[in-house]
C-alpha cells in the first residue's frame, strides 16, 4: 500500500514543506556541536565521525524521502532526491568556503579520509548506473546491485577507519592545515548524555523528512511536475539543509575536517538512498524504472564528486579554487538542463 494515502494541497504542501525545512536546519545546527564533542570524547576523530556520524543523521530525512517516494511508486523522486541531495551537498562545500576566511577549505581541511569517502562514492554511483543497464533481475523482490551497494558502502567504512588509523600517506601540513587536536571535554559532560542527545536530534531529523517527502509528492501530484525535477529542486536542497547549517557551524568552531567530512560522508550514505528505495518498491526493479532525466542525475552528480576530488587532491590556497567555481557553474548549468528535460 503507498506511503502517500492522501495527497495535501498546494498550500498545506508548501507551508508543511518550509516548516519541516525550518526544523532541519534548527536541528542540524545542533548536530554539528554535538557530533564535534563526540568525535573527541570518543576518540574517533573528525574525519570518521563527520562521514558516518554526521553524515548519516543528516542524512536521514533524505533517506526517509526517497522511501516514501518508492513506496508511493514514485521511482524517479527517491532516485532523484538521492543524487540530487549529493548535488546540492556538492555545491555547499563552495559555500563552505566563503564562510571560511582563510585559504580554500580543501586545503585547509586535507584528509586522506575525505578523499577516499570520494572515491568510493563514485563508486556506488557507477553501481547503480550498471544496475540500471543490467537486465531487471530480481531476488525476493531486490535487484543485486543493491546487495552490491550496501556491500560496497560497508567495507568502504571499513577501508576509512583503517586509513584515518594507519594512512599509508599524509597531506603535506602547511601552515593554513588545519590540524584535527581533540578539545578538552566539557566539565560534567558524560560521552552517554551526548549519545542520547544525538539520537534525539537525529530521529527530530527523520520525522522531517516524512514530511517534505509526503509534501514533495504532493506537489508532483497537484501541479503535473516531473518527479526528477520536484526530488532535485526541492526535496533534495531542503532534506541538505543540515548539511549546510552543520557545515557552517563546524567552521565557525574551526572543526574545518569535520565540516568538510560531514557533507562528504552524508553524500556518500545518500547513495544508499537508492537500496532502501529498490527493497520498498513494489513495482519490481527499481533500477529498471530509471529514466534518462534520472541517468542524467546521476552522471552529473559522478561529475561535480570527480571535481570536488580534484580539489581535495589539488589543495589549491586560493580562497575559492578553480574546482569551487567549476562545482559552482555545472551545479547551475546541470539544473537548467534536468528543468528543460521536465
Amino acid at each position: 500500500m503507498p506511503v502517500l494515502t492522501g495527497t495535501w494541497s498546494v498550500g498545506v504542501a508548501v507551508g508543511a514543506f518550509l516548516l519541516a525545512a525550518v526544523v532541519i536546519a534548527f536541528t542540524g545546527s545542533r548536530l554539528a556541536l554535538v557530533v564535534d564533542r563526540l568525535a573527541d570524547r570518543s576518540g574517533l576523530g573528525e574525519a570518521i565521525a563527520g562521514a558516518v556520524l554526521l553524515g548519516g543523521a543528516t542524512s536521514l530525512a533524505g533517506l526517509v524521502v526517497s522511501i516514501v517516494a518508492a513506496a508511493s511508486n514514485e521511482p524517479s523522486v527517491a532516485i532523484s532526491n538521492s543524487v540530487g541531495g549529493i548535488a546540492v551537498q556538492t555545491a555547499f562545500i563552495v559555500v563552505l568556503d566563503v564562510a571560511y576566511r582563510g585559504v580554500n577549505l580543501e586545503h585547509a581541511a586535507a584528509s586522506i579520509t575525505n578523499l577516499f569517502s570520494s572515491l568510493l562514492m563514485i563508486t556506488l554511483l557507477a553501481t547503480a548506473v550498471l544496475g540500471a543497464a543490467a537486465p531487471p533481475t530480481t531476488l525476493l523482490g531486490v535487484h543485486p546491485a543493491t546487495m552490491i551497494l550496501v556491500l560496497i558502502y560497508g567495507y568502504g567504512l571499513r577501508i576509512s577507519r583503517q586509513i584515518n588509523e594507519e594512512p599509508m600517506w599524509r597531506p603535506r601540513i602547511t601552515q593554513d592545515t588545519s590540524v584535527d587536536e581533540p578539545e578538552d571535554p566539557a566539565e560534567g559532560e558524560g560521552v552517554s548524555a551526548l549519545w542520547g542527545r544525538f539520537v534525539m536530534l537525529a530521529v527530530v531529523v527523520a520525522l522531517s523528512g516524512w514530511v517534505i517527502g509526503r509534501a514533495g509528492l504532493s506537489l508532483v501530484a497537484a501541479t503535473g511536475l516531473s518527479g526528477t525535477l520536484v526530488a532535485v529542486a526541492f526535496t533534495s536542497v531542503a532534506t541538505s539543509l543540515p548539511e549546510l547549517v552543520t557545515g557552517l557551524a563546524a567552521v565557525r568552531a574551526g572543526a574545518l575536517t569535520l565540516a568538510v567530512g560531514g557533507i562528504i560522508g552524508g553524500n556518500t550514505f545518500d547513495t544508499l538512498f537508492i537500496a532502501a528505495s529498490d527493497v520498498v518498491y513494489q513495482e519490481g526493479s527499481l533500477y529498471a524504472a530509471m529514466v534518462p532525466s534520472d541517468l542524467f542525475a546521476i552522471g552529473w552528480t559522478m561529475l561535480l564528486t570527480g571535481i570536488l576530488g580534484a580539489g581535495l587532491v589539488r589543495r589549491q590556497q586560493w580562497r575559492i579554487g578553480f574546482e569551487g567555481v567549476a562545482i559552482l557553474v555545472l551545479y547551475v548549468a546541470g539544473l537548467v538542463v534536468l528543468s528543460v528535460m521536465g
